[in-house]
């Protein structure tokens, strides 16, 4: 969690991801932000996320993010 919280602050200092749920309907992560935080966490974490992962409940919160990560980690 912690690695994932790094690149959500270097990608949008200004928001406080800790305890939001509403990140994307909210409107504080737009679909520019998506698109680089994709490319961020599968250079991070190793991963590839599809195509048809990238919606807005798999980018609301940090824990729905994580759980995206591992799912995609255990394939």
């Amino acid at each position: 969690m912690d690695k994932l919280l790094e690149i959500l602050k270097e990608l949008r200092p200004d928001v406080d991801f800790v305890g939001n749920t509403q990140l994307v309907d909210s409107g504080e992560l737009d679909s520019f932000d998506i698109v680089m935080l994709v490319g961020e966490l599968n250079d991070a974490f190793e991963i590839t996320i599809p195509i048809g992962s990238i919606v807005p409940e798999n980018f609301n919160s940090t824990e729905a993010m994580m759980a995206l990560i591992k799912e995609i980690q255990a394939q």
